[in-house]
């Protein structure tokens, strides 16, 4: 699972042939320490078919400004350069998992 800054961005998850999912997270969110793990999951498990992606919005606040993150986590799915879903709050691996399996 790979952390995206605003420069990789456009290429990485905007450009990319795969669905990717995005979680938008800190390192101070309690949540969000619950989420990880689940990402983690869903990139071995998906690895193939889905980019499964980070973004501390500590760190890249312009990027968190472009999907419009007020709250997190959050989690975005990205198809074809679409934001398909957006998701705030933790939830669990199959409410991910469902959101992916829409996609691929």
């Amino acid at each position: 699972m790979k952390n995206i800054n605003l420069n990789e961005y456009e290429t990485e998850i905007m450009n990319s042939e795969k669905p990717v999912l995005l979680d938008f997270y800190a390192d101070w969110c309690g949540p969000c320490r619950m989420v990880g793990p689940i990402m983690e999951k869903l990139s071995d498990e998906y690895g193939g078919d889905v980019i499964v992606a980070k973004v501390n919005v500590d760190n890249e606040r312009m990027l968190a400004g472009k999907f419009d993150v007020m709250s997190i986590p959050m989690v975005a799915l990205i198809k074809d350069g679409k934001i398909m879903q957006k998701v705030v709050g933790a939830r669990p691996i199959g409410f991910y998992k469902k959101m992916v399996d829409q996609v691929i």
